[in-house]
């Protein structure tokens, strides 16, 4: 988990839904234009009140008439009324369409094999994997026992099933859990070492204050007391032992503990205490299972701790220390840490070892280069597995290792694993150290998600599992494409993009949906979504902008697109939109642009810069008051947000950033149609920030497009917790997207 207003893309494209595919195509000519409210006259939105609040600052002053939305407690009871009628609002607008969210709902679930098992992964003795039910919102964490436990792993291996196979344990069932609680999720759940014991830690509210409970694996009796108010950083320190994270007051991950089962919570030690409020902690085990590593990071430096998990009461030893602008993450094989390492030199990151005697004494294992970024890796007792990416593209390189013992030296060519779609998205999964298994996800705009494993050894990919698709889905049907805007400045922007060869005519008439994020160096790969078939198949165009202050091109890439270059990320944007548009892939007319929290930055900026370039809007729980907030270092995630962002408390960065905050830069225009979301418990993004841009847009705006705000009260940053309850958001995003569009049949608009 990052401490920053992620969103990893929309939640409607990216954050992984369910298994889904497409239904009957349906004929453009038989989508017609539905009227607003049918005969009667649209209702007349809300006005919040105003109240003036003036900010000064370096002889500036910024008069915000909307600063009373902001309620920490949640329960103004003047807020909480603005609130409600913004939903009521929304729905009078949206009820015409009822009709056609149920059907386009209907069809996203029936694409969804709604009685399902993950790939089991094998740990120990036991297979351990998640099956959801049909009709069922939430998994069950289920384990079968392994029948020759003592073989050796292969890419072969399969998980017995039916009468004779080893019987199913349910461990814990999330439905059952779910029952009493509006929101629910379960932020980590993790196995013993012994595979006696599982801790897990839940969230009933949405707001990532997390509870942790250790039950006992074969019977679910819980052991020890819970442990209330953390985060879900959460790891086994040996077979009794559990290391854990807490936040301060602002939500900042700021302290590791040891708890010792059996023993009161009063008792546990604190590992390490981070004072400094522009760092985080992270917890991470080591692929080996024979070391935790406790990181502090801010957004341009991370150092790391070790805890020997047979020598726990030696605690915490310093791995790689503090070093302003060096950024290391490290893993354990043998008698070495491996270290990948970051810094203005080596930007595209190293990886280097060092002996656990001297950790000081550094060999260059991989040198740093230019073009190509390292951005992951994953060790094996025989293999070092490294995630690059070149050219915006990720790949996998293998790298054989000398036995444990043998001296560490430069690593000579390493072999890679070869991908068929020509754009796609890979992550690293859960392996066995010991083996020679690679076990690795894939997915491209038209390939469903992909469970593989790879023998190192020889070379094969075996597939273990893909996503299933109902009715009727054939890849062959969609097309995917890489393409390169031109930014202002010269720079080449890759464009991901997808369609249905047999209902677009790529010849300006068809709807298009662009998708952008651009923060943190997060790379939005294109994957596979069910639920976007549900567009491709009426016509539309989907395409992502790889825009920079992502990572997608290096470190660089992201370099040139933060702090007093963070326009860049909303200039690339407008430039990909108007590459589409001249390429014929779409008219002003028909373009429709998706982006969520820091992307929802992205979308409110560039509503204010070029609203003219755009039919329709999503901007999901938008970061838009970007000076207000990074003024205040009692928001969460402000203090550890300067080093993206900048400091305004600065005179430079306070100016930079005035110029680009959505909220500050509201004025009298003509906007295209827009859809905001936010969550009322959200720590990420306050939910006053959407609600306060929605509000000023109402007041300022010179149209009567279509604005609404959908304000979940039983949710937080991402969205709501059940998979057939994110669905029917999906689908009402959808629907927003073709009322602007004119799409909607007659026939589903429950119209008289």
């Amino acid at each position: 988990m990052n401490h920053h207003r992620l969103g990893l893309g929309s939640l409607l494209y990216y954050l992984p839904v369910v298994h889904s595919s497409p239904t009957q195509p349906q004929l453009h000519n038989a989508l017609r234009s539905t009227p607003t409210m049918g005969t009667t006259q649209r209702p007349q939105p809300p006005v919040a009140k105003k109240v003036e609040h003036l900010m000064e600052m370096f002889g500036d002053v910024r008069v915000d008439n909307f600063y009373w939305l902001r309620d920490d407690s949640r329960s103004d009871p003047d807020v909480l009324s603005y609130l409600q009628k913004e939903n009521a609002y929304t729905h009078s607008l949206m009820s015409g369409t009822q009709n056609f969210q149920d059907e386009l709902y209907a069809e996203i679930r029936g694409r969804i094999k709604e009685d399902d098992v993950s790939e089991p992964v094998r740990k120990g003795a036991y297979y351990y994997y998640r099956r959801t039910l049909e009709g069922k919102e939430y998994v069950q964490h289920c384990r079968r026992l392994v029948p020759n436990p003592e073989a050796p792993p292969s890419a072969n291996d399969t998980m017995p099933t039916g009468p004779d196979a080893p019987p199913e344990h349910v461990i814990l069932d999330e439905n059952v859990k779910a029952q009493a609680h509006d929101y629910y999720v379960i932020g980590a759940f993790k196995v013993s070492p012994n595979n006696k014991l599982v801790a897990y830690a839940e969230d009933t509210k949405g707001n990532e204050i997390y509870t942790v409970y250790v039950i006992d694996a074969d019977n679910g009796v819980p052991v020890g007391n819970p442990i209330v108010g953390v985060t879900s950083y959460l790891e086994w320190a040996g077979d009794e032992s559990l290391a854990y994270i807490t936040m301060d007051e602002i939500l900042r991950p700021d302290k590791a503990w040891l708890h010792k089962l059996g023993t009161e919570r009063s008792t546990d030690p604190c590992l390490y205490h981070e004072k400094d409020e522009t760092f985080s902690l992270d917890l991470q085990p080591s692929e080996s299972k024979k070391f935790l590593f406790v990181a502090s990071e801010s957004k341009n430096t991370r150092f790391n701790f070790y805890l020997d998990v047979s020598r726990l009461e030696d605690g915490l030893k310093v791995l790689t220390p503090r070093l302003d602008g060096i950024d290391t993450s490290v893993s354990h094989r043998g008698d070495h840490f491996f270290i990948k390492r970051r810094s203005d030199q080596v930007f595209n990151s190293e990886i280097v070892a060092c002996p656990m005697d001297n950790t000081s004494a550094t060999t260059v294992l991989l040198p740093h280069r230019e073009s190509v970024k390292i951005q992951d890796i994953q060790l094996f007792k025989d293999n070092l597995v490294v995630y690059e990416r070149e050219e915006g593209l990720p790949r996998i390189t293998i790298y054989g290792l000398p036995d444990v013992g043998e001296p560490l030296k430069s690593l000579q060519v390493g072999h890679r694993v070869d991908f068929i779609d020509p754009i796609y998205s890979v992550e690293p999964s859960e392996s066995q150290f010991i083996s020679s298994i690679l076990r690795f996800e894939y997915s491209s705009m038209k390939t469903p998600h992909s469970v593989y494993d790879y023998d190192m050894k020889t070379g094969i990919s075996v597939l273990k599992k893909i996503e299933a698709v109902l009715g009727g889905f054939d890849a062959l049907n969609y097309v995917t494409e890489r393409k390169w805007a031109n930014a202002p400045d010269g720079s080449r922007i890759p464009l991901s993009i997808v369609y249905h060869k047999h209902r677009v005519k790529l010849d300006g008439s068809d709807p298009l949906l662009l998708y952008g994020y651009g923060s943190y160096e997060v790379c939005i790969d294109p994957s596979f979504k069910p639920s976007r078939l549900s567009l491709l198949d009426r016509g539309f165009v989907y395409a992502i902008a790889h825009i920079r202050g992502g990572g997608e091109m290096g470190r660089q890439w992201y370099e040139d697109g933060k702090f007093l270059k963070k326009k860049n990320t909303f200039t690339d944007f407008i430039a990909c939109a108007e590459y589409l548009i001249e390429n014929k892939y779409c008219s002003m007319e028909k373009l429709c642009i998706d982006g969520r929290s820091a992307g929802g930055l992205l979308i409110g900026a560039v509503l204010n810069m070029r609203p003219d370039l755009f039919k329709a809007a999503i901007a999901g729980v938008p970061f838009v008051d970007v000076l207000t907030t990074m003024l205040d270092p009692t928001i969460p995630l402000t203090t550890s947000e300067w080093e993206e962002w900048g400091d305004p408390r600065k005179e430079e960065f306070y100016f930079y950033m005035k110029s680009y905050s959505p909220v500050d830069n509201v004025k009298a225009q003509n906007y295209p149609d827009i859809l905001v979301t936010a969550g009322l418990n959200d720590p990420r993004v306050m939910y006053s920030e959407p609600a306060k841009f929605v509000a000023k847009l109402r007041d300022l705006k010179t149209d009567d497009n279509l604005l609404i705000f959908k304000c979940e009260f039983g949710a937080g940053h991402s969205s709501k917790s059940g998979r057939f309850e994110k669905l029917q958001e999906i689908a009402f995003m959808h629907t927003f997207i073709m009322k602007a569009l004119n799409m909607i049949p007659d026939h589903g608009s429950g119209q008289n």
